[in-house]
């Protein structure tokens, strides 16, 4: 219909449905599913019980309020304030968290209320910021560009430039940085929000791995909210939610936390975009964000995926996959296919070629974030990449590798 315009899909959609025609489908154990950017859900060692029912009260039959319950905001913001801001004079409050239905949609409410500013994103970033960095046109989303021979690391002293030299109002990234595993931690992200506030530039973290963290003691997590001074003046924006870092990808309930005038302004956006998440799933949720809870779901995490992290980069060094730089958090190896034999050398050709062996994996094209197209005439430089889950359980992951060191050495 000529009303309408052709949305495409986005990088993981797109190769979910590529798998799709060939077969696969959710539970199919022929499959390896190194694509997918889900964790498993399923009890680990050490973690809390899974909630496997959730109670439907009378009350909650009716709407919520869109900002999210009143005990679900503060048990966020209680939550943040027992990790990150112990002894400091500004707490977070059930003000200053909106829960939303997801990641996404956390993100469209954020960028819905950005005024006319210019907004820094980074590349490599996550696939699905494309689509949402081009859909709303007040803000202007310009590239910031890591590379790898900086392990795609975006320098406090590169960020700072960026903001004066452009003129950026707002910057987006996700830290840990889905695909390539950096993390920007310790003095790096206290120097990052310390730009941030003395430049009065808005600074959108996506903290959704922030459970996924190898590169220290076992069970501490990264958030900016460590680094905040005031509460309520800082531009800091977090967001993150159960999908990773509780591994309920199901419930699709995530939080933005922050100044209370951007959290109000969320609110306003959520009545017309989503109409606020669903009211069972925010009551079921609230147990979940009991410190004592959130922290032994960390370390049970760090545990078990720094395991399957492990393996994963023993075995794709031994298929000759190189991983210039390990990953110091999320649950993906972005690894460059340079050295194989052509033509696995593409990260689209070594993608349907790893499907004919019931392997899915992401192109590292796809997260050369381009909001509108406006680099389609060059050849992306992340052509020779691709993004390999250790999300799925160690089973997957093995039965995966062993089809991808197959897929090589008969090519």
């Amino acid at each position: 219909m000529h009303a309408f315009r052709n949305v495409p899909r986005t990088g993981v959609i797109y190769v979910m449905n590529e798998a799709a025609r060939r077969g696969f489908h959710y539970g199919n154990a022929d499959w390896a599913n190194l694509g997918q950017g889900a964790p498993q859900t399923d009890l680990l060692p050490g973690s809390p019980p899974r909630i496997e029912t959730i109670p439907v009260p009378p009350a909650s039959h009716e709407y919520a309020p869109v900002a999210g319950l009143p005990a679900l905001r503060q048990a966020v913001a209680n939550l943040y304030n027992a990790r990150y801001r112990v002894g400091r004079k500004s707490q977070y409050t059930a003000e200053n968290v909106a829960i939303s239905s997801g990641g996404r949609s956390g993100l469209t409410r954020i960028a819905a209320n950005l005024g006319s500013v210019h907004l820094g994103h980074l590349l490599p970033d996550y696939t699905a910021y494309e689509e949402l960095l081009d859909v709303f046109r007040a803000f202007t989303p310009l590239p910031m560009v890591v590379r790898e021979d900086d392990g795609f690391r975006l320098s406090p002293e590169a960020l700072r430039e960026q903001i004066v030299g452009v003129g950026l109002g707002a910057v987006l990234l996700s830290n840990p940085c889905n695909p390539t595993g950096h993390v920007v931690m310790g003095p790096d992200l206290e120097a990052v929000v310390g730009i941030a506030r003395e430049l009065n530039c808005a600074l959108i973290l996506d903290e959704f791995y922030s459970h996924y963290v190898y590169s220290h003691k076992i069970g501490r997590t990264v958030s900016a909210a460590r680094y905040v001074e005031d509460v309520d003046r800082d531009p800091v924006v977090l967001v993150d939610g159960l999908t990773k870092n509780w591994r309920y990808p199901g419930f699709r309930l995530s939080w933005t936390v922050g100044p209370r005038e951007v959290i109000d302004g969320l609110a306003s956006a959520g009545s017309f975009l989503d109409g606020g998440p669903p009211h069972p799933l925010q009551l079921a949720a609230v147990p979940l964000l009991d410190p004592a809870v959130a922290d032994a779901e960390a370390v049970a995490i760090q545990q078990a995926f720094g395991e399957k992290r492990a393996y994963m980069l023993r075995r794709l060094e031994s298929i000759g996959l190189e991983v210039a730089r390990a990953p110091k958090g999320a649950f993906y190896c972005f690894a460059k296919l340079s050295e194989l034999p052509e033509p696995l050398r593409d990260g689209m050709a070594f993608f349907r070629a790893a499907l004919e062996h019931k392997v899915i994996c992401v192109p590292g094209a796809f997260f050369d974030v381009d909001p509108g197209g406006r680099r389609e005439h060059i050849p992306s430089r992340l052509r020779e990449w691709v993004r390999l889950s250790y999300g799925p359980d160690m089973a997957t992951l093995e039965r995966g590798l062993d089809r991808l060191e197959q897929l090589v050495r008969q090519a």
